[in-house]
């Protein structure tokens, strides 16, 4: 037996998130087939997040434990073969037999993307969120978020059906920045709650619009307020960007970041 590792690329917009479910097409569900189809054998991976329907992910990390005769950095070639155009393999490589995409991630990395602008753009709809009734503030969006790192409970921004014990997680570090008329939320932590980055830009692109104040931002995740976050942002600007570990497996990593580069000019 060998354990492999994956560095897979996928559009989640028609699958029902990552994990296997029943009556449902999920990207797990997928790879682990097509895993068959190449060793005759059932083969389960694990990943280093789970990624809800409709969210995307650049540069997800996954591995399995196989006996087979296909070298571990051959397994990229092969299954992308099979796969469907929606969910490629970026590398393949063999791993220590101690090493776990999930548990042995230091943190993983969100972005969240937002089009800002008036008009619609028909070239990233599918991985943004058209937020363009007002203009967003997002320097007030950054400052407001900066209390957020650190340990904290996240009970507020968990979505009901979480079978996690406890809503406390750590956030490393939070990112907000503007990019011609795109909003960019990115979002590093050592676990995500269920819904729990969705939750969150929905409630900074209500300050953005100064629709809430800072301090009831900051009052309702603080106080657990879960009732009062009922605005959720939309899964297609989701993306799992990476996860990191205290020693890159993968060769092909540049800068640990895979999500693509949009530009968008003239439009407001």
């Amino acid at each position: 037996m060998k354990r492999v590792a994956l560095l897979v690329q996928y559009d989640g917009l028609n699958y029902s998130g990552w994990q296997r479910q029943k009556n449902a097409t999920t990207v797990q569900d997928i790879l682990e087939k097509s895993l068959f189809k190449i060793t005759q054998h059932e083969v389960k991976t694990f990943a280093a997040g789970r990624t809800d329907a409709g969210v995307h992910a650049s540069g997800q990390v996954v591995h399995f434990d196989v006996d087979c005769v296909i070298p571990g950095n051959r397994y990229s070639d092969v299954l992308n073969c099979i796969l469907p155009p929606t969910i490629r393999i970026l590398e393949s490589v063999q791993v220590k037999d101690n090493w776990h995409a999930c548990h042995s991630a230091m943190y993983r990395h969100y972005r969240y993307v937002i089009n800002n602008s008036k008009f619609n753009n028909l070239f990233i709809n599918n991985w943004s969120w058209h937020r363009y009734q007002r203009v967003l503030d997002e320097v007030l969006m950054s400052n407001v978020s900066k209390k957020m790192v650190g340990e904290h409970d996240f009970f507020a921004f968990q979505k009901s059906g979480s079978n996690r014990l406890n809503s406390i997680t750590r956030i490393k570090n939070i990112n907000i920045k503007r990019v011609e008329d795109l909003i960019y939320v990115d979002i590093k932590a050592t676990g995500f709650l269920y819904g729990m980055v969705r939750l969150i830009v929905g409630q900074l692109v209500l300050v953005g619009e100064k629709k809430i104040s800072p301090e009831i931002f900051t009052d309702r995740w603080v106080n657990k307020k879960k009732n009062d976050v009922k605005e959720s942002a939309p899964a297609k600007g989701l993306c799992f960007v990476n996860a990191v570990y205290e020693e890159n497996v993968f060769n092909k990593i540049k800068n640990n970041d895979f999500f693509p580069v949009f530009l968008i000019k003239g439009f407001s």
